[in-house]
């Protein structure tokens, strides 16, 4: 993850058609969580989200949208994800299993398999993941 001045930018999924919608439903405030692969924080040799840290929200261009902290963070087991969770990711899942489908698509498709350097990375009911939730901050940082 790249930085602006000292906050980590906040880069949902990958430029793009995604990461356009992901970050309309952060602004339009129906997306407040978000999950993630502990694998990506340790192939990346990222620290793991921390309850009231901060960073900036971007579009596909990488410009700044929004400042967003961290209000809450969970490492569970895939199989563990609660469906409050996955309802206030935003994006219009009514089940667990539609939310699964949907990240499994994502994790086992090219572009995460490329960026874990891993052309048959899986996932599985033990995976362990970052259930990460977030506010968006005014605009004066309050």
């Amino acid at each position: 993850m790249s930085s602006v001045g000292s906050l980590p930018l906040a880069q949902f999924g990958f430029p793009g058609t995604l990461r356009d919608q992901l970050t309309g439903a952060i602004l339009g405030g129906t997306k407040t969580s978000t999950t993630g692969l502990v694998e990506d924080y340790l192939h990346e040799r990222e620290p793991l989200p921390t309850v009231g840290s901060r960073s900036i929200l971007v579009d596909s261009l990488d410009q700044p949208l929004a400042i967003l902290e961290v209000t809450d963070v969970r490492v569970v087991h895939l199989k563990d994800v609660d469906l409050a969770h996955a309802l206030d990711e935003g994006e219009g899942f009514a089940t667990l299993a539609e939310w699964r489908s949907a990240h499994e698509r994502f994790w086992h498709g090219p572009e995460m398999r490329a960026a874990l350097e891993d052309p048959s990375f899986t996932v599985k009911d033990e995976t362990l993941v970052v259930l990460e939730r977030f506010r968006v901050l005014p605009s004066d940082g309050a």
